[in-house]
């Protein structure tokens, strides 16, 4: 017999056999309420709705009895966005995050950290772009958290939000730490971001972004810098060929308004703009007539931007202050000089970047092998004195890592270049000291773990096989025996 949670006995019954049992009330309200169905054992105590017993009635094979399957277990798949990753793939990230460092750290730049969580009024102030509609927001707890809902203030509910990327945690960063800090301040963050992106193949809602900035120069050397550097890791990442495109806003602005457009509509035509790879010239101008602006400034507009190729040159006859076209120019040749050629730029007039923060040059990185941009950056040099009243120039470029990570893990057979050399050590009980030992011995030359042997040490080592294990020792814990 089979006591029910709340008391009473009910007797044994097979799955969803219904008619030995009657529904139950009030308790089981509650409990109906949140989904689930209670129902009363025969001598009317109310049975628990997750009894689970078996066909033997042991609890070997457990098989759900009732209308519905027992919900008592957590959910195992994670939120929508993120990701778990097995150690194969987690070493790939490691690898990669070590190499893009190192590369970083090796070209002077500094190592930082900041929390995931900023100010939510920082976020809001920040520029973003499209990502200011992407924060997650954290309500304020406790009396703060009801008297905001009594007030029914919806912006009063929240106090703080995950960080979106880790340009805005940085400017706050150096003007918290400025008097620690040199200037020029060239700056490392390797970290996690959050956006409540619509969940999507190549979208993710938690990311790893890798960026380098230089705080405190507004010289073109400062993009120079940052090109070849990311340039560099990229390329010891292995991705394949990429080339790296670059606009400078001021530019742009200017090419718009030598067609007609004035300087308080710019902001709007720009964001409009940057739909170009995504809608073509015909869709940004049906958009920019919705927006109200003239007939003839549009048809302006499209003959410029529609006709042949935009080259610098092009866009330099065409604005009043060429100065912005001569420092991409500079940018670009000396990029192309200390590279030796190896690194490609290239002008594009239609790069914008979506945050609303950047103030000049802009850049992205587009490879052969993905499609969508791998990187990208510019220069902000009005974000820092939000913070404390004075502008600081400020330009940095980030790594996409996800999409870094994707392009390799899709790759056939990658392997993490000179990787040590892996060995498994079985083990009896018996031999378990001695083969710590040895196990001890072997590691400094390779990565060594120990397993004690199971009853088919053949599948067993399979599995390591399968794991990228290269060598095993056995028995007489000396010969290193080749599992490939």
């Amino acid at each position: 017999m089979h006591k029910g949670a709340f008391g009473g006995v009910a007797s044994p019954v097979a799955p969803h056999k219904e008619d030995h049992l009657t529904q139950a009330s009030p308790v089981e309200d509650l409990l109906r309420k949140s989904g689930e169905v209670a129902w009363r054992s025969h001598d009317g105590g109310v049975v628990n709705p997750y009894p689970l017993l078996t066909k033997s009635g042991t609890n070997d094979k457990m098989v759900p009895i009732g209308r519905k399957a027992y919900k008592g277990f957590m959910k195992t798949q994670t939120v929508k966005g993120t990701n778990d990753y097995l150690p194969s793939e987690t070493e790939i990230r490691d690898y990669l995050q070590s190499v893009i460092l190192d590369t970083y750290k090796n070209a002077g730049f500094e190592h930082i950290s900041t929390p995931i969580l900023e100010d939510a009024e920082n976020l809001d102030k920040s520029d973003g772009g499209d990502n200011l509609n992407l924060i997650f927001k954290v309500l304020k707890r406790g009396d703060k958290l009801q008297r905001a809902l009594e007030a029914g203030d919806e912006k009063a509910l929240c106090d703080m939000g995950l960080r979106y990327d880790l340009t805005l945690p940085l400017c706050r960063y150096f003007a918290n730490n400025r008097a620690h800090l040199m200037t020029p301040f060239k700056a490392i963050q390797i970290d996690r971001v959050y956006r409540a992106e619509r969940a999507q193949r190549g979208r993710l809602r938690e990311f790893v972004q890798c960026d380098i900035d230089i705080i405190g120069s507004a010289a073109p050397e400062c993009e120079i810098e940052l090109i070849l550097t990311t340039a560099r890791a990229l390329q010891k990442t292995g991705i394949g060929a990429f080339s790296i495109r670059i606009n400078d806003r001021s530019l742009l602005r200017g090419a718009l308004s030598a067609v007609g457009f004035s300087e308080d509509v710019l902001d709007s035509v720009c964001i409009t703009f940057d739909k170009l790879d995504k809608v073509g010239i015909t869709g940004v101008c049906a958009e920019l007539e919705e927006k109200g602006h003239s007939k003839e400034t549009i048809e302006r507009f499209h003959a410029f931007f529609g006709g042949d190729a935009v080259t610098l040159d092009t866009v330099t006859r065409l604005v009043k202050d060429s100065s912005a076209a001569e420092r991409l120019q500079y940018i670009m040749d000396a990029v192309n000089t200390l590279s030796r050629g190896e690194v490609k730029t290239e002008f594009d007039i239609s790069l914008v970047r979506g945050q609303g923060y950047y103030t000049g040059t802009v850049f992205e990185v587009a490879s052969e092998e993905f499609s969508g941009a791998i990187g990208g950056g510019g220069r902000y040099d009005k974000l820092i004195g939000k913070f404390i009243g004075e502008d600081i120039p400020a330009v940095g470029f980030s790594i996409g890592f996800e999409r870094i990570f994707s392009i390799l893990k899709e790759k056939a057979g990658y392997v993490i270049p000179g990787g040590r050399k892996k060995v498994v050590v079985l083990y009896d009980r018996d031999s378990f000291i001695a083969a710590c030992k040895r196990a001890d011995e072997l590691r400094s030359e390779y990565d060594v773990t120990l397993c004690a042997r199971g009853k088919k040490p053949g599948k067993q080592l399979s599995r390591f096989a399968e794991r990228g294990y290269n060598y095993f020792i056995s028995e007489d814990l000396q010969k290193l025996q080749d599992l490939t």
